[in-house]
């Protein structure tokens, strides 16, 4: 496509020439001071750039700086040799995790598996619930009650990994430090929801019950720090819409259902994309403290299994393959779940 001078310039009927108009002139010069301008603003704002740094550190050491090890899911593993010079082995320990027939396959698929059921779980029924309680917060009239409220529900995410699930322990296991079982188990065979030989056994030491365990603690742990966010996209809704749908005659439950979800909705969607893309992402210190050999068949995940094999078998190659498989997948959710919210609701994460 050619571009005429008259598409940059103005026509100077007196003089018989073009030259160029003052909005051109003042694009010219800000393409040719761009960096000038940038230099001059990172200069005027350096407070600002300054407190950027210890964020720009973290994410080179701890995020793109080790993407170099990822080459060690090529490399043949060799403890003495570093990783720039192990011999390269292609897509063989993919191949082997995939469809190598063996154990080590059969260990990764149980444990893909139960990646993927956890996350799922996690999603449908611990998604939901930060939503509901800054719903609940939002009709709590009282803020010395509310701050109280937000407070407990805050609580549990600013305990460490080890105190939670030592409670968790405590609370389901058996030899907590109050009887020869946990109060829950206790309570749920007084019930009759389980049997006293699983609740004296400990249901932690039962696969059938890691998943709920495992689910239950996690929304206890977070949801009230999650509900941070759609909390305050609730008290930013304007005042002036909860008047008209008074006016309409609309009680609290109509006012929630046509006045708040909509107007928090774009929170809600972006929230979700970021969700599904850490669905595959189970960190492996809870699962590492709650489970053990009786219930590998459902608790055993990719990261526990990476760490087994990485640290334990001295198998990196095969640790950092299935990690990097996991976190593909991941991206791949990421995208398609994106993909999805900018067709349906025109609102998405990028």
């Amino acid at each position: 496509m050619k571009s005429n001078a008259a598409d940059f310039l103005i026509y100077d009927e007196a003089s018989g020439s073009y030259r160029e108009s003052p909005e051109q002139a003042v694009r010219d010069d800000v393409e040719k001071h761009y960096w000038l301008h940038v230099l001059r603003s990172i200069i005027k704002d350096w407070r600002l750039y300054l407190m950027l740094v210890p964020m720009i550190l973290v994410f080179l050491f701890w995020r793109y700086f080790p993407m170099y090890e990822l080459l060690g899911c090529f490399k043949v593993s060799d403890e003495v040799l570093p990783v720039s010079q192990q011999l390269f082995s292609g897509f063989s320990y993919f191949k082997r995790l995939l469809v190598g027939g063996d154990a080590l396959s059969v260990e990764f698929w149980r444990a893909m598996r139960n990646t993927f059921i956890l996350s799922f779980y996690g999603l449908c029924f611990g998604f939901p619930m930060p939503i509901i309680l800054a719903l609940f917060f939002n009709e709590i009239r009282s803020n010395i009650a509310r701050s109280v409220y937000q407070v407990l529900t805050y609580l549990p995410k600013f305990m460490s990994t080890v105190v939670m699930t030592s409670l968790v322990v405590m609370l389901v296991k058996q030899g907590s430090l109050t009887s020869g079982m946990g109060i829950v188990s206790q309570a749920l065979a007084n019930l009759g929801w389980i049997s006293p030989e699983v609740a004296k056994s400990g249901m932690l030491n039962n696969p059938a019950f890691f998943r709920p365990i495992y689910i239950i603690s996690g929304i206890w742990e977070s949801a009230g720090y999650d509900s941070i966010v759609f909390f305050a996209a609730i008290i930013a809704i304007s005042p002036t819409s909860y008047e008209a749908a008074q006016i309409d005659g609309a009680d609290k439950w109509a006012q929630m259902r046509n006045v708040v979800l909509p107007s928090i909705l774009a929170t809600i969607v972006i929230m979700l994309i970021t969700r599904i893309g850490s669905l595959l992402n189970i960190g492996y210190e809870k699962v590492l403290l709650l489970y053990n050999t009786n219930t590998y068949v459902t608790a055993d995940v990719v990261s526990t299994f990476a760490q087994r094999y990485g640290l334990a078998g001295a198998a990196k190659g095969i640790a950092s393959a299935a990690e990097m498989m996991n976190n593909v997948v991941g991206m791949l959710l990421v995208i398609g779940a994106n993909t999805i919210a900018r067709k349906a609701s025109d609102v998405s994460l990028y």
